[in-house]
């Protein structure tokens, strides 16, 4: 089994500790959240019922009556991982509820751990309450038990996952996303509206909007509009700019309209930033895939989204490896990338998952290759990162803080950089007074391979 580096994965992500002491017999629940955003956002609404419903939240394993563990199923390493925290759970509490996407394959659950209270399959939601009641029954108060307006939140106070869609209507070889998330269900425009109006009201200063397709969004509702507010991802990102907010656009399919967003990161109604996943640059590889195979138009759209927003920061993942890529196609991506000049790139070796397609594909590419492919990718990449980065030393711009720790370093973003995932600027020098989600000018001292350094200007 291939396993791609731990900083890379989207299938791994921090395990939440949510803090709050329970009043005196209020039954508790545990949560472990693995898996990518939408996963997530999953977890914070299941919490927010429950804590509805007079649950508290346990920040540890030993004060909950029950754990939660909300798992990914995308790779075969994630797999495992989600295993390894069910695991982990049965030993340290011993009641365990599994969902989420590898909740899908409830056989390979169980046969792992059969000890586990009941599995159900991701946004599954109203499931797993009954699971939770049946484990531990519910003992509101009323008068005590208050939910905040926001509901729960996984992530900091500053910023938070907007889920727009669920689903996906593509059939990529190598995903099985649809076959477990279910074709595309987007949410009415004016409910993702009233959300995110709610979540600034509450002090978040960034909305990170995410589905599986973005750019699709509003496509199975026909883009009808309702109560003011088209279901188009166009329209919802031009409401979603007037709330105030940074608005940071994940998972965005490189369809021909998505050029239409790009003069609203010119006149900064929301972040010049896209995260597009172009997966690889040669035809064939991409017919494979089953993905568009049209790459030298794609760079045409890349230049024209420069030419409309020269700031805008791409965001890209990519595969290596995957069945029947030659010598000669891996070179044609290494030279595409040398041309596109991604701002930021993750790349994958390719694995085997189950129930994908590109399983049955011939030629499947060796382990030792795969790996002195991914190295080749990532040195280009992080020259191109390296290079970017360097530019921008003595530039001005605004910046987000995520932290400032005890040495009154501040740790920030900009906005090219998605939490988590992109790279971080850090302010070492007269930041103690700066707080999460203050949003400050600094200009541009120092640069590294992936990060920045900067100082604070009034």
């Amino acid at each position: 089994m291939t396993t791609n580096p731990p900083d890379l994965r989207p299938d791994i992500a921090p395990r939440p500790r949510i803090e709050g002491a329970a009043r005196p017999g209020q039954p508790t629940i545990g949560m472990v959240s693995l898996g990518c955003p939408k996963a997530l956002v999953d977890s914070e609404r299941i919490l927010t019922r429950l804590r509805a419903e007079g649950y508290a939240i346990s920040p540890d394993y030993a004060g909950a009556d029950a754990v939660i563990v909300n798992t990914c199923g995308f790779l075969d390493s994630a797999k495992a991982e989600s295993l390894e925290a069910i695991g982990e759970a049965l030993a340290e509490n011993g009641r365990v509820i599994v969902t989420g996407c590898l909740g899908a394959e409830p056989g390979y659950i169980t046969g792992a751990h059969p000890t586990v209270l009941a599995v159900t399959g991701p946004h599954q939601y109203e499931q797993v309450l009954d699971a939770v009641h049946a484990a531990v029954p519910p003992d509101p108060d009323p008068f005590v038990d208050l939910l905040p307006a926001s509901g729960v939140k996984l992530t900091p106070r500053h910023y938070s996952y907007l889920k727009i869609s669920e689903g996906c209507n593509h059939k990529c070889r190598f995903c099985i996303i649809p076959d477990m998330r279910g074709r595309l269900a987007s949410r009415p425009a004016h409910a993702v509206l009233r959300e995110a109006e709610r979540l600034v009201e509450a002090g978040v200063r960034e909305l990170l909007v995410i589905s599986q397709d973005t750019s699709a969004y509003g496509v199975d509702l026909k883009h009808a509009e309702d109560r003011g507010h088209r279901a188009h991802i166009t329209d919802l990102a031009r409401d979603l700019g007037g709330l105030g907010a940074w608005v940071r656009l994940h998972y965005v399919y490189p369809y021909p309209h998505v050029r239409e967003l790009i003069p609203l990161m010119a006149e900064g109604l929301i972040l010049p930033y896209l995260d597009i996943p172009f997966q690889h640059a040669h035809p064939e590889t991409l017919k494979r895939m089953a993905r568009p195979a049209a790459a030298a138009k794609t760079l045409d759209e890349i230049a024209a989204w420069r030419a409309l927003c020269p700031e805008i920061a791409l965001r890209s993942t990519f595969i290596v490896g995957y069945p029947g890529e030659t010598e000669a196609e891996f070179q044609t991506l290494l030279d595409w990338l040398d041309e596109a000049q991604l701002d930021r790139v993750g790349c994958f070796q390719y694995e085997n998952v189950a129930g994908a397609r590109s399983n049955a594909l011939p030629d499947h590419v060796p382990d030792d290759v795969k790996q002195d492919r991914w190295d080749r990718f990532m040195e280009k990449a992080q020259a191109i990162s390296e290079a970017k980065l360097a530019a921008k030393v003595g530039q001005r711009m605004q910046v987000i803080v995520d932290e400032v720790d005890e040495d009154g370093v501040a740790t920030c973003r900009t906005k090219a950089d998605a939490p988590e995932i992109d790279g971080c600027l850090f302010i070492d020098a007269g930041a103690g007074g700066l707080a999460p989600g203050d949003i400050v000018t600094v200009e541009v001292d120092e640069a590294g391979e992936y990060d920045l350094w900067g100082a604070l200007k009034a």
